[in-house]
């Protein structure tokens, strides 16, 4: 059973006019809007006179407010940590303050705020290469680092999107048409509950993005092979960190002969610097396979209930049923080490 408001909870209607109204009550400035997609909240892209482009988020109603301090706090604690890395900075209302309550027009309640706008192109959009992937690891294990030690009241907050919580979706399995698929996905989901659950309490911890994907990472048009942004910190949450390139590999899975190739350079360069412990290794197939579950579940799940957003929904869906049926091909051990092959330790490379 879906536990997650958000989800259910239609996001604000707004236009851009409303955004750029909204922009000069609060930030005291005239700005363009013009809208993004988005699953939860609604997003507006703000250009200035100048030039300058910066992100209005109006946050959906069911969003706790302590849920969008703990984003706008991990902002904040990555840019004193690592302020060379690429993420968006907080930008103050006229009041100085980060976040903003404001009444929609339906009567319900939500919160403003504006970030610096990022430009760069999708991952999904870009040539894909071993470069990139490389280079998406070293700056993944890079953001980790730079959140370590940010605690939160709310970081331990419930969140489907969790790879240490992929086993309160097993309701879900059944409304699966497919019965081949619906079978693959009932036993990756026994190997987690079996394998993965004991030993979660066992994992280091700590606040993480958790949702480092095709559309959440940015590189720059011209060199494909740099990354110009990390965005959308609506998934942060204290989790296991080896969930955290679990999440990202399961993203880098591209069709063909060796799908689990992708994903082994970029955990091979988030390795390198962020080692993996030994138990971090014996599960991170298992957390991966997670992710591409949950991606199914939740996207199948969502997009009968929302058709009109069913594109943006789904668009991650195809990508994580072809990681499954190859995985589901493999035994363990092949599938472990060819995920593992370009680690420091136990490299057969």
């Amino acid at each position: 059973m879906l536990l997650d408001p958000t989800l259910t909870t239609q996001p604000p209607q707004l236009a851009a006019q409303d955004a750029e109204a909204l922009v000069r009550r609060h930030y005291g400035r005239d700005m363009r809007a013009q809208e993004l997609s988005g699953e939860r909240d609604r997003n507006f892209r703000m250009e200035a006179p100048d030039g300058a482009q910066y992100l209005l988020k109006i946050s959906n109603p069911a969003e706790a407010r302590d849920i969008v301090n703990l984003q706008t706090c991990a902002l904040n604690h990555i840019r004193g940590n690592d302020p060379a890395l690429p993420v968006p900075h907080v930008v103050p209302a006229l009041d100085g303050a980060h976040e903003t309550p404001i009444m929609l027009d339906d009567g319900r309640a939500s919160i403003l705020r504006m970030l610096t706008f990022l430009p760069g192109m999708p991952l999904i959009q870009s040539r894909r290469s071993t470069p990139q992937r490389r280079a998406l690891g070293r700056c993944l294990a890079r953001l980790d680092l730079a959140l370590d030690g940010f605690t939160h009241p709310a970081a331990r907050h419930n969140l489907l999107w969790n790879v240490a919580a992929a086993h309160r979706l097993n309701g879900m399995i059944d409304s699966i048409a497919d019965e081949p698929r619906r079978a693959l996905v009932q036993r990756f989901m026994l190997d987690y509950e079996d394998r993965v659950l004991p030993r979660l309490s066992s994992l280091r911890a700590q606040v993480i993005h958790n949702d480092f994907n095709l559309g959440n990472v940015l590189v720059d048009p011209e060199r494909a092979d740099e990354v110009a942004a990390i965005i959308d910190f609506g998934d942060v949450i204290h989790a296991p960190l080896v969930g955290e390139i679990a999440t990202a590999a399961a993203y880098q899975m591209a069709n063909g002969d060796d799908p689990l190739l992708s994903a082994a350079e970029m955990i091979g360069a988030y390795d390198a610097v962020l080692p993996l412990r030994e138990e971090e290794r014996a599960v991170l197939l298992d957390l991966l396979s997670a992710r591409l579950v949950i991606t199914v579940l939740i996207t199948e799940w969502r997009a009968a209930r929302y058709p009109e957003n069913s594109a943006y929904i789904m668009r991650n869906n195809g990508l994580a049923w072809a990681g499954l049926e190859h995985i589901g091909q493999l035994s363990r051990e092949q599938a472990t080490r060819k995920l593992l092959q370009y680690c420091v330790s136990g490299s057969e490379k």
